[in-house]
């Protein structure tokens, strides 16, 4: 796949084709009002499903581009089927919070840094809502671990790079980080930074990436894992995938999501 092709497929994402509504009962949505974004954003939660029947606590991980997390309705072509996944894995348990991408704004909210042609750089102001708006409800609105260890970010693509991005800016507070095919190209600064971030060393990394993304996935990922590894992070603290002929695309992404899931959680 062409950079040209996967551009097309990050603002593809803000439009969604119509199917019949596949969430399951374990998911609820509430509209969500951010001070720091100036704008109401639709938050997608799923809950375990023995949630209502017990008292137990669960680790939370915030995921982006909600849209196309759970309901084949809202999601672009494929959905990654996260809660029909969690409810045959069973154990372990936690809570998932999806965040709905900002249409048309999505480029802007999931990039550390502009780009010459496609612009972006203003993820600094979608962390903080995540961090200090959205993350301080849901810890008084739910059962939750609410530490760094039991924390997680987690998304593809642009989502992929955010997240990354997330556990550099907030170490303290993301100890768990999905980076599915991380979108490293649209500013060389992401690797700049990463050398120059001390981490957590108990946050744990699972990186995946498809063979057949683009050029410069495969390549940008084993730099910027031979950076991490330099700079101190343990073997035993991440986890690197890269999936033969996969593309950079929903299908791919929902594929491996539950393995995933299940080394950040182990």
């Amino acid at each position: 796949m062409t950079r040209n092709i996967i551009i097309c497929f990050l603002y593809l994402l803000t439009f969604n084709v119509y199917a019949q509504s596949t969430a399951s009962q374990n998911v609820t949505s509430i509209e969500f009002k951010s001070e720091k974004l100036d704008t109401l954003k639709k938050i997608w939660i799923y809950l375990p499903e023995n949630y209502q029947q017990s008292d137990k606590k669960y680790p939370v991980i915030y995921m982006h581009d909600g849209q196309n997390l759970f309901d084949r309705e809202t999601s672009y072509v494929v959905e990654w089927q996260v809660d029909e996944s969690l409810d045959s894995l069973k154990n372990p348990e936690a809570i998932i919070v999806g965040i709905e991408h900002g249409g048309n704004k999505r480029i802007d909210e999931l990039t550390p840094f502009s780009h010459e042609k496609y612009g972006g750089g203003k993820a600094d102001t979608y962390l903080e809502f995540i961090v200090k708006e959205l993350k301080p409800h849901i810890d008084s609105n739910y059962r939750t671990l609410a530490d760094h260890e039991n924390t997680g970010i987690f998304g593809s693509s642009l989502g992929g790079l955010v997240s990354f991005y997330a556990a550099l800016k907030y170490p303290d507070t993301f100890g768990m980080i999905g980076v599915f095919s991380p979108s490293f190209w649209f500013n060389k600064k992401i690797y700049e930074l990463a050398e120059e971030t001390e981490f957590d060393q108990n946050t744990r990394f699972y990186f995946l990436a498809g063979t057949a993304e683009s050029e410069e996935m495969v390549p940008d990922l084993k730099n910027m894992i031979s950076l991490l590894t330099k700079n101190g992070l343990k073997p035993e603290n991440y986890q690197v995938k890269y999936v033969k002929d996969g593309e950079h695309n929903e299908a791919m992404w929902s594929g491996h999501f539950a393995e995933s899931y299940l080394w950040l959680l182990q």
